[in-house]
């Protein structure tokens, strides 16, 4: 069959762009190998004063404590420790907590900066389970200021587990799985989970919740093991009234007039307020991450969608999340 007409053309074509995008990566590469690293985070101005040298960073810590969260966040406090400019931080907390290991994580470099400057919390609508482990951190200088409607508490730990096993067997689907242990599949929605399953796990949660209990303990003056057993860590939320009353905060304020009681405590006439923010790095720029973040923020939403939440609203409408 001869050749048709601008097959070959079309065909150059095809080959030239190939190339053309092919040149674009290349090059593309070679600029960000080459050019130097930009900072991980922005400093934004809060108020005080844009001329003073001397700063107090807020913070935030809002939606659930997960990764990549967790990294940037430590990568942010550990800034705090190492700016000799910063005298002090305020710790802004809007969750409703997260992973264990991720608060933990976040919890032990607070407590480290905690050791060279003092840190305020600030909670916000709600900062509880681990947004209350994480609070834990400022040390015994430390303070921990709520707003007057801020959920707080929920002290406690959770496994979420759904047992499908009679929806299954209703449209006749098993699970065969093949394990190398009694307990590799324990947590298999489509079966049942039995008592020595539930001892396996029973082990894990009690390890965790006993370090919750010990952390609050440790990081509330006020407070002993067996008042916080009995009276906090019942997974139980509270209002800041009540957690003001129960020994878990020390005030109710506001997170400007936290900020102003730190300010008195360095005793600092002058001083910039700035939020650090984790800076989108280049390839995240020119390139973005649509999958990385889409997931992201997927999972904040389905994890967000079961926070429970009190509204003044007015519609017969259930509010989305």
């Amino acid at each position: 069959m001869p050749p048709q007409p601008g097959m070959f053309k079309s065909w150059a074509t095809r080959v030239g762009i190939s190339v053309l995008m092919m040149s674009l990566f290349l090059n593309f590469t070679l600029i960000s190998a080459n050019a130097p690293a930009p900072e991980a985070y922005r400093e934004d101005f809060v108020s005080g004063d844009h001329a003073a040298q001397e700063r107090i960073v807020v913070l935030s810590i809002s939606g659930t404590i997960m990764p990549p969260f967790t990294e940037r966040t430590i990568e942010l406090i550990k800034r705090c420790e190492k700016n000799d400019d910063v005298k002090g931080v305020v710790l802004s907390v809007d969750s409703p907590g997260g992973f264990v290991a991720d608060s933990h994580q976040i919890y032990r470099e607070l407590k480290r900066l905690a050791e060279k400057k003092p840190i305020y919390v600030s909670m916000k609508r709600m900062a509880a389970s681990g947004g209350v482990y994480v609070a834990m951190g400022v040390g015994e200088k430390g303070k921990i200021f709520a707003e007057p409607t801020t959920w707080t508490g929920s002290i406690g730990v959770i496994i979420p587990r759904y047992d499908f096993s009679k929806l299954a067997e209703k449209f006749g689907v098993s699970s065969d799985s093949l394990t190398t242990g009694p307990f590799k599949d324990s947590m298999n929605p489509l079966k049942p989970l039995n008592e020595a399953e539930r001892e396996v796990w029973r082990a894990v949660i009690d390890d965790s919740f006993d370090r919750f209990v010990s952390i609050v303990d440790e990081g509330r003056a006020n407070l002993d093991e067996q008042s916080v057993r009995t009276k906090l860590a019942t997974g139980q939320v509270f209002t800041a009234k009540q957690a003001k009353d129960l020994g878990l905060i020390d005030d109710i304020a506001f997170e400007d007039e936290v900020t102003e009681r730190l300010k008195e405590s360095l005793g600092l006439s002058k001083v910039r307020v700035v939020k650090y923010k984790h800076q989108p790095t280049i390839i995240e720029e020119l390139i973005g991450s649509v999958k990385a973040d889409s997931t992201e923020q997927m999972w904040q939403k389905v994890l967000d969608a079961s926070v429970p939440r009190a509204m003044y609203y007015c519609s017969w409408l259930p509010a989305l999340p």
